[in-house]
């Protein structure tokens, strides 16, 4: 089983933190479309806070974060 430490680049419900200048939320979904999006969806997500989750449980909703804009 594969795992990655997301930091606060992915929580269990969608991106992490933005608004700051080292993480605005275009490049949080950079990172999820283009880095987290391309493991494997069982890999298990350890998030800076909160409970884990998988990328395969996470990437299924990037649309509506998308759509959403935050």
């Amino acid at each position: 089983m594969a795992a990655v430490f997301s930091g606060d680049t992915l929580f269990s419900g969608g991106p992490g933190a933005t608004g700051r200048s080292f993480s605005d939320f275009p490049t949080i979904l950079e990172s999820i479309s283009g880095r987290l999006g391309a493991l494997p969806a069982d890999t298990v997500v350890y998030t800076g806070h909160g409970d884990t989750t998988t990328i395969g449980d996470e990437i299924v909703h990037y649309d509506d974060w998308v759509a959403r804009g935050h």
